[in-house]
């Protein structure tokens, strides 16, 4: 595994250093980690809720207030915030090697929702703890205001009112901005193991025609930055700041300048082609600013498409978070959180039907509160091994090394070029196999890239990194042939077998070929003679 992500890096505060983050060594670090999502702001999705009265957490809490009357309410929630995270959660964190954790969290879990400054020292509290853990088990903490007062988003993900960006128009929703990061600065000014501090999660959502545009308030967001950072700098010098984008952080019109010296540029991508053009705007943004990136949210798809788009990340020297660590019935987060018995009448509530009494409701959210404890969760190993690309992992053909220097992936341009737009600059064939008006959409951030075939031809060859192979690690893949091919596969120009594959039209798997012990390799497909059409490759 690529040495810049171990947790052996994380020592002394960060800062940037041209287009990477440094620790205090000096020592170049990737951010590789989770956010905590549904922890301190709640998302109704992640309880497998659609309606929108469930949708942000003061609904949430209004619904749970519903159920089970105030008194139980109360002690719910407190009940929640001691079993959703725990040590044991920063413990695997670190355990399946994670380096940092985003912890986002919502305004109110800090301050009163009331006129003036009022303090919630039990929320701090929260994250004092959490921070604490991380410390222990050598895991750098991001602190991420993902629900300012009055709303930095105008969505769901802010818990605002009115789906209106209120922080931008509000004097007292600013001012209250303001006086919440002095307060952390001041409280975390002297704590190393926060890595920095994200002043805005997604700041201004795009208008649509079920919501009004609010781009008008853009110069509000630049105004936000400059008088928080300069408020923070006044208090603390030495932490990273973590400076979003609009529109879901993917525009980078707010990036025409440096906003700071120690900065990160930190960006959001989901439901993109898991592919270098996606990343390309940032990079140059991060070039021209001398600054370096941060992929401070993204995930929400399959095992796939996190082997292809974060080893990616790593070998452009870009960190990541993934969102989130856990929630309810799922197979892309760490954990899953199982549904407890009778939760369809909670959802039914939620969606209009019967109340299924005070004391059911209780029963059921008791078990919720049991259920999400790590301990009690589901661990899908699964997804660990496609963030990492490690033996375990299932890759698309099409998701080979492209980077110069690191493995050239093809041997020349292709005449025909491609047939279609995927990975369309690195002169490879890439296959339309189905195509996309026949597939059933599995759910809404799956770009469906996945349908692709690469064809190649012979004295053509393609590259895959794989990480932490062992003597009994192997490699597979699924082809087929329009005639006779002869194929090689190395591992860092040692082969491990010469391949004669017979003409077939249907797919076929190859036996599985044992792998050299690494920790980084490099596994080499290349055609002899005939063309090979390529699905997956499996390392096991």
């Amino acid at each position: 595994m690529n040495e810049k992500l171990s947790n052996r890096r994380v020592k002394g505060f960060l800062r940037a250093e041209g287009t990477s983050i440094v620790n205090e060594d000096g020592e170049e670090i990737i951010l590789a980690g989770w956010g905590l999502g549904n922890w301190l702001l709640q998302e109704g999705y992640m309880w497998k809720a659609k309606n929108t009265r469930f949708d942000r957490p003061h609904r949430i809490e209004g619904v749970i207030r519903e159920l089970t009357g105030s008194k139980y309410s109360e002690e719910f929630w407190t009940k929640f915030r001691e079993n959703y995270i725990t040590k044991e959660d920063i413990r695997l964190m670190a355990e399946q090697g994670y380096n940092s954790v985003r912890i986002p969290f919502n305004w109110r879990v800090l301050m009163e929702d009331e006129p003036g400054i009022a303090w919630k020292e039990d929320g701090f509290k929260l994250l004092d703890k959490c921070i604490d853990w991380c410390e222990e088990y050598k895991i750098y903490v991001f602190l991420d205001l993902h629900g300012a007062p009055g709303g930095q988003t105008g969505a769901n993900i802010d818990d605002c009112v009115d789906d209106i960006p209120r922080l931008f128009t509000d004097k007292d929703s600013w001012d209250k901005g303001i006086s919440l990061w002095k307060k952390l600065a001041e409280r975390y000014k002297d704590r190393w193991i926060v890595g920095g501090y994200d002043l805005l999660n997604e700041p201004i959502r795009p208008g649509s025609p079920q919501v009004k545009n609010v781009d008008h308030l853009l110069p509000r967001l630049v105004k936000f930055y400059e008088e928080v950072i300069a408020a923070i700098r006044q208090i603390d010098t030495r932490h990273m700041l973590s400076i979003e984008g609009h529109h879901w952080s993917t525009d980078t019109s707010i990036f025409y300048k440096k906003y700071d010296d120690n900065m990160v540029i930190h960006f959001h991508r989901y439901a993109c082609l898991p592919q270098l053009d996606s990343l390309k705007e940032f990079i140059e943004v991060s070039e021209r600013l001398n600054l370096p990136l941060w992929l401070g949210e993204t995930g929400e798809n399959i095992h796939q498409w996190y082997t292809a788009l974060y080893p990616l990340s790593v070998e452009l020297n870009i960190g990541y978070n993934l969102w989130p660590w856990k929630k309810m019935s799922c197979t892309n987060s760490p954990y899953s959180v199982e549904m407890p018995e009778g939760w369809d009448k909670i959802i039914g509530y939620i969606d209009g039907e019967v109340h299924p009494g005070y004391e059911e409701a209780t029963e059921i959210l008791n078990a919720y509160l049991e259920n999400i404890k790590v301990e009690n969760c589901k661990y899908n190993s699964e997804v660990r091994t496609h963030v990492f690309r490690t033996p375990g992992c299932t890759v698309r053909a099409t998701d080979f090394d492209e980077l110069p220097g690191k493995g050239i992936s093809y041997s020349g341009q292709r005449e025909e070029g491609n047939m279609y737009k995927y990975r369309d600059n690195t002169g490879m064939r890439i296959i339309e196999e189905i195509p996309v008006e026949q597939l059933e959409r599995r759910f809404v951030f799956d770009c469906l890239w996945d349908r692709f075939l690469l064809e190649l031809k012979e004295e053509e060859f393609v590259t895959y990194s794989i990480n932490d192979t062992s003597n009994d690690s192997s490699i597979s893949f699924v082809y087929s042939c329009s005639e006779t091919a002869s194929v090689t596969i190395t591992q860092d120009d040692k082969e491990l077998c010469t391949l004669e594959l017979a003409e077939s039209e249907n797919k076929k798997a190859i036996e599985a070929i044992k792998l050299f012990e690494a920790s980084e390799a490099k596994i080499k497909i290349a055609v002899i003679k005939g063309k090979v059409r390529l699905e997956k490759i499996f390392f096991n």
